[in-house]
C-alpha cells in the first residue's frame, strides 16, 4: 500500500501548521467535553433533589460524552484535511485485511457498548442500588460506563465487571420496587430446652432493635400474627433449628439489626437456660471392647 505523493512531500512548516490545527481541534473537544459534562452535572443534582429522578442514564450519558466528542474531533480533522482525507481513503481502500482483524478484536468491546445501553433502558439496577451478581460479588452500583459496571463492595473495594459479562448473569436487586427486607435469622437450641422460652426471648430482642419495623397488615393484628414470627423449621442432629422473619427498612439496616440481636439473644439465653448446643460424637473403642469382652 502507497501513501499518497503529496502526503509524503508534506514540508516541515506544513507539518507544524498540521500538528497545530489537530492539537487546536482536540483542545476545543477537551473544553466542550467539559462544559458539557459541568451541565449536565449540575441537571443530575437539581434534578436529583428536586425532582428525585433516577441518575442512572444521565451518568451513562456523561461517560459517553467523551467518547462520542472525540470521535467527532477525529472525523473533523480528516475531513477538514485534504491530505487526510486522501489518505483516509488510500488506508481504508488497501486495509481490508486490518479492518477485519481491528473488527474481530472489537468484538468484545461492542458487545459491553450494547449490554451497558441495554442496562440504562431496562435497568435492572441502577446508580445507587445494592445488588448481588450470582453468588459472587455484592455492593453498591456506584458507575455505569461504555464498557464496564463499578460495583463498591462493603469493603470498600471496587469491582469492575463488563457489561457484557454482568448482562448474563443472575442479578440480585435489593433495591428496585420495594427496599424493605424480611430478614431470616437462624437459631439452634438443644432439645431439652424450652422452646417456647426460647421463641419469647427471640421476638423480644428483635422488636427492641431500633431498625426493626412492624410489616403486619390489619388483618394479621386482627390474627394476633406476632411482628416477629418464629418457626421450627427442622430437627437437627444437635440441634432444633429456629427461623425468626424479622423486617427492616434496607438491607444495609437488616445486616446491622442481625449482628446486633445475634449477640443480645446469646447473652439472653445464657442468662435464661436456653443452651445453643454444639455437635455431639460418641466415640467407640473397639480394642477396649475386646480386651473386657
Amino acid at each position: 500500500m502507497e501513501l499518497p505523493f503529496e502526503f509524503l512531500n508534506y514540508t516541515s512548516y506544513g507539518w507544524v501548521n498540521l500538528a497545530s490545527y489537530v492539537i487546536g481541534i482536540f483542545f476545543i473537544a477537551y473544553i466542550l467535553l467539559r462544559m458539557l459534562r459541568a451541565i449536565l452535572k449540575k441537571f443530575i443534582n437539581k434534578s436529583s433533589d428536586e425532582m428525585r429522578v433516577d441518575p442512572t442514564k444521565y451518568t451513562f450519558l456523561s461517560n459517553a460524552l467523551g467518547f462520542i466528542i472525540y470521535t467527532i474531533a477525529l472525523i473533523v480533522i480528516f475531513l477538514t484535511i485534504d491530505e487526510l482525507k486522501t489518505l483516509g481513503v488510500t488506508l481504508f481502500a488497501g486495509a481490508g485485511i486490518i479492518a477485519a482483524i481491528i473488527g474481530f478484536a472489537s468484538q468484545a468491546a461492542f458487545s459491553n457498548i450494547v449490554s451497558g445501553i441495554f442496562i440504562v433502558i431496562f435497568q435492572p439496577f441502577r446508580v445507587g442500588d445494592i445488588v448481588k451478581i450470582s453468588s459472587s460479588y455484592s455492593g453498591v452500583v456506584e458507575d455505569i460506563t461504555l464498557r464496564h459496571t463499578v460495583i463498591r463492595d462493603f469493603e470498600n473495594k471496587r469491582l469492575v465487571i463488563p457489561n457484557s459479562v454482568i448482562s448474563a448473569e443472575t442479578i440480585h436487586n435489593f433495591n428496585i420496587v420495594d427496599e424493605k427486607v424480611c430478614n431470616h435469622i437462624f437459631y439452634g437450641i438443644s432439645y431439652d430446652s424450652d422452646i417456647d422460652l426460647a421463641i419469647k426471648i427471640i421476638q423480644q430482642e428483635a422488636m427492641k432493635h431500633r431498625h426493626f419495623i412492624d410489616q403486619r397488615s390489619d388483618e394479621d393484628k386482627a390474627r394476633k400474627v406476632p411482628p416477629v414470627v418464629v418457626r421450627l423449621i427442622d430437627f437437627g442432629e444437635s440441634s432444633i433449628n429456629l427461623r425468626a422473619s424479622v423486617w427492616t427498612e434496607d438491607p444495609m439496616k437488616g445486616f446491622e439489626l442481625k449482628c446486633d440481636i445475634n449477640k443480645s439473644i446469646k447473652e439472653r439465653f445464657d442468662r435464661e437456660g436456653i443452651e445453643i448446643p454444639f455437635p455431639y460424637r460418641t466415640i467407640v473403642y473397639k480394642e477396649a471392647k475386646k480386651k473386657e469382652s
